[in-house]
């Protein structure tokens, strides 16, 4: 078991109720807070990642760092996921913090795509980082 294997399953539990929770805002047309959400999922994961890895970030821009260095850079995360949290890290700050400026509709959707494929990547990945290895 790992050290944090409490804490890296709330994170997981959280990033599946902030989906569910993405999805209904979307469905009642608030895209702005369901793209929040939708980032959020993504952040929760990508925490239960790191911490599995006994890591930890202070602020957003340094997870969004870590999880560049420690999992894509090494190729046990695809780049593509890498520029999925980047990307939903730019449009949750138009969402939380625009003004005049808000998420349509699609792009909302096309948030929890995104957000929906990294937090299934990072449980491939935590699942893999737990199977016994063959090599041993």
């Amino acid at each position: 078991m790992l050290p944090h294997q409490r804490e890296i399953t709330a994170h997981l539990d959280r990033a599946q109720t902030s989906l569910r929770a993405a999805r209904d805002l979307w469905a009642a047309g608030y895209y702005d807070f369901a793209t929040s959400r939708a980032y959020y999922a993504a952040f929760y994961a990508a925490t239960a990642a790191l911490l599995s890895e006994n890591l930890t970030a202070r602020k957003h821009s340094g997870l969004i760092a870590l999880v560049h260095q420690r999992l894509v850079k090494t190729g046990r995360l695809a780049e593509e996921q890498g520029k999925a949290l980047n990307w939903l890290f730019e449009l949750r700050a138009i969402a939380d913090y625009g003004v005049t400026t808000h998420i349509s509709g699609p792009e909302a959707a096309q948030a929890l795509q995104a957000a929906e494929s990294f937090v299934q990547a990072i449980h491939t990945l935590l699942r893999q980082d737990a199977e016994p290895s063959s090599e041993s």
